[in-house]
C-alpha cells in the first residue's frame, strides 16, 4: 500500500539528487500487506512506560496525554489530535495474565465463545475461569492523515471506559444523514471510509485518580479521489485477511492504581 497522495514534504536534499531519487520512485519499499504488522495508536497515560526514560518503551518528549505509535514511536499533541479515515471496525476479546502472575497477552478469544459468559467481576476486571483478565476491545482500523497529505494505516483500539467513546462514535456513524448523488439525484449513504475524524485527548477523573480519554470530532468528507481509493482498498485487505495487527502489549494502566500500589486499576 502506498503511504502518500501529495507531494513530498520539503528536505534539504539538493533538486538533482531528489530528481534521481524520484526516478526508482520507492523501489524496494512496497510489501504485500500480509507480511506487514499495523501498528496501535494509543493515548499516553500517567503511569506509561513510554514516559519512563528507565524503560525500553521511552519515547522522548512526549508527555501524559499524548497519542502515540505503538510501533514507530511518533507521538502528537494529544489536544490538537490526529486526523484519520476510519476504514473497518471490529469487536476483539483478548485474553491476558494478570499481572502478579507475571502479565502477558495470551490470545484472541472467539466472539462466539461459551467461556466469555463464564467470566466474573473483580473490581476493574472481567476474570476468566483460569484466572486471566478478559478485556474487551472495540479496534478501528484507520488511515492516520499528516498535513502533507501522506498517511499510515494503524488501529485505534479502545477498551474499558474507552468503550463508551467508540460506542458513541459507531451511533454518530450510523446516524450519518444521507447525502443526494450528483449522479442520479438519488440520496445515498457515505461509506464508513468516506469521511475525516479527528480524535484527541481529553481528562478524566474519578475517586481512584484522573486518566486520558478519546474524543472525537467529524471533519468532513474525503475530498481526495486518490486518498479515498486508498481507503477503500485498505479495508479491502483488511475485510481479505491480508492485514495483520502488531503484538498486544499489556494494557495501559494495567493493575496499577492511581497511587501507583497496583491494589485498584484505573480503567484505562
Amino acid at each position: 500500500m502506498s503511504t502518500a497522495v501529495a507531494k513530498a514534504k520539503e528536505t534539504a536534499v539538493s533538486t538533482e539528487v531528489l530528481e534521481d531519487l524520484f526516478e526508482f520512485d520507492g523501489e524496494g519499499t512496497t510489501y504485500d500487506s500480509s507480511e506487514l504488522q499495523i501498528p496501535f495508536i494509543r493515548l499516553l497515560q500517567p503511569m506509561s512506560p513510554q514516559l519512563n526514560k528507565n524503560k525500553p518503551e521511552f519515547i522522548k518528549g512526549a508527555s501524559v496525554g499524548d497519542i502515540f505509535n505503538t510501533v514507530s514511536g511518533q507521538f502528537w499533541d494529544g489536544q490538537e489530535g490526529i486526523k484519520v479515515i476510519i476504514c473497518y471496525q471490529t469487536t476483539k476479546y483478548l485474553e491476558f495474565r494478570q499481572l502478579e502472575m507475571g502479565g502477558g497477552f495470551i490470545g484472541e478469544i472467539p466472539a462466539g465463545s461459551a467461556v466469555l459468559q463464564q467470566t466474573i467481576r473483580s473490581g476493574a476486571k472481567e476474570l476468566l475461569p483460569n484466572n486471566n483478565e478478559l478485556v474487551k476491545s472495540d479496534q478501528h482500523l484507520c488511515l492516520v492523515l499528516d498535513d502533507e497529505g501522506s498517511f499510515q494505516p494503524a488501529i485505534i483500539d479502545m477498551k474499558s471506559t474507552q468503550l463508551k467513546v467508540s460506542k458513541r462514535l459507531k451511533t454518530n456513524i450510523n446516524q450519518m444523514p444521507k447525502i443526494r448523488s450528483p449522479k442520479d439525484g438519488e440520496l445515498k449513504k457515505i461509506p464508513l471510509f468516506g469521511t475525516v475524524w479527528r480524535f484527541f485527548a481529553v481528562e478524566e477523573t474519578n475517586d481512584k485518580g484522573s486518566w486520558t480519554n478519546w474524543n472525537f470530532e467529524k471533519v468532513g468528507l474525503v475530498e481526495n479521489r486518490d486518498l479515498l481509493l486508498e481507503a477503500a482498498e485498505f479495508r479491502r485487505s483488511i475485510m481479505a485477511g491480508e492485514v495483520k495487527a502488531a503484538p498486544e502489549g499489556q494494557p495501559e494502566g494495567f493493575g496499577v492504581s492511581a497511587s501507583g500500589n497496583g491494589d485498584d486499576e484505573i480503567p484505562f
